[in-house]
């Protein structure tokens, strides 16, 4: 078998360590509530970090897409147009995309595109799904809509591009910021091509809480390593000690927030983006939301977006939707 095709653009590369020293630079330093993006919680450690946080009792998330994809994969192929190309933003390790290639390979050769900003999420990516018989993988280390144009422009006349956004990561977005960037997306896609959108549904508060916090400290590790890669990476001086993990629930925004809550008045100096940064008693950095939606809005949102809703499939077990929608058309589901 060969190696895994992995394309990584060493202009973007090499710009990387100064684009991560200004957002953090941005970030900690702007005025009322820090905040670091969370893209940057997924270095290598961050996402093994999260890979286990999805085997985590309280954490159904990731199970509930996997039980989705088991159990509608072949419903969802046989929407399809064919031939089709298919290309998932932020892939992770893949697993609960086996479904769908394997449903899809059963009908033609697919190739398959994971765009990932982490380079072991896509050798993960490899290891899982670049042995399925028929599956062509060729991964993208890129940022979403970057690897998504490439792709587009890789496509030959008639075939149809499905986008996958799974995991629920339209939940990191603000609600406005996630509309622009499925407008973004639209923009990129010739009418007809379709994408297959994730969201976490509302469920009780306490049950979010627990799984965003989890009692064996997983999710609290996944959250601090954030400082100890700007420690590694920046030459940075942050004691871990003096910050703990602490989630929120908003009500008004309908999200949970994850936070790094200072513990002791102190300052801190990032040398790789050379500044010092003072941090008063209970001060918290901001580092992460995650917005739970309703299937009503979600089918709204794809009317205001430029697509129409073909399809939803839920999982009540933990409720969680996969929604397909198709670029172009009146929003109708």
């Amino acid at each position: 078998m060969a190696a895994p095709v992995l394309f990584s653009a060493q202009g973007i590369q090499l710009s990387s360590h100064a684009d991560f020293a200004r957002d953090i630079l941005d970030g900690l330093t702007r005025a009322g509530q820090k905040e670091l993006p969370s893209k940057y919680l997924y270095d290598e450690l961050g996402s093994a970090l999260f890979e286990a946080i999805c085997l985590l009792p309280e954490y159904g998330l990731n199970r509930a897409g996997g039980r989705l994809m088991q159990r509608y994969a072949e419903a969802l192929v046989r929407r399809l147009p064919l031939p089709v190309v298919v290309a998932e933003l932020g892939s992770g390790n893949g697993t609960n995309t086996r479904w769908l290639l394997e449903a899809l390979a059963r009908r033609e050769a697919v190739h398959y595109f994971p765009i990932d900003i982490s380079s072991l999420a896509l050798s993960r990516c490899w290891q899982e799904l670049g042995r399925i018989d028929s599956v062509s993988l060729v991964g993208l280390e890129r940022a979403y809509l970057d690897g998504l144009v490439e792709v587009a422009a890789r496509r030959r006349p008639g075939e149809c591009l499905l986008v996958l956004f799974l995991g629920s990561t339209i939940g990191n977005f603000d609600r406005p910021a996630g509309e622009a960037f499925l407008t973004h997306v639209r923009q990129i896609l010739q009418p007809g091509d379709l994408l297959l959108l994730a969201t976490d549904l509302e469920k009780p508060v306490p049950q979010l809480l627990q799984a965003y916090d989890d009692p064996t400290g997983v999710t609290a590790a996944f959250n601090l390593n954030l400082l100890a890669r700007i420690n590694r990476e920046l030459d940075a001086d942050f004691d871990l000690v003096k910050f703990r993990h602490a989630v929120r629930w908003n009500d008004e925004e309908r999200r949970i927030e994850m936070h790094l809550h200072s513990q002791t008045a102190h300052r801190v100096n990032i040398r790789g983006a050379g500044c010092q940064v003072a941090f008063e008693r209970f001060e918290t950095i901001w580092t992460e939301s995650s917005h739970k939606y309703n299937t009503a809005e979600v089918i709204e949102l794809a009317r205001r977006t430029g697509y129409s809703c073909d399809a939803q499939w839920m999982d009540h077990e933990w409720p969680f939707a996969h929604s397909l929608f198709v670029a172009g058309g009146p929003a109708e589901c």
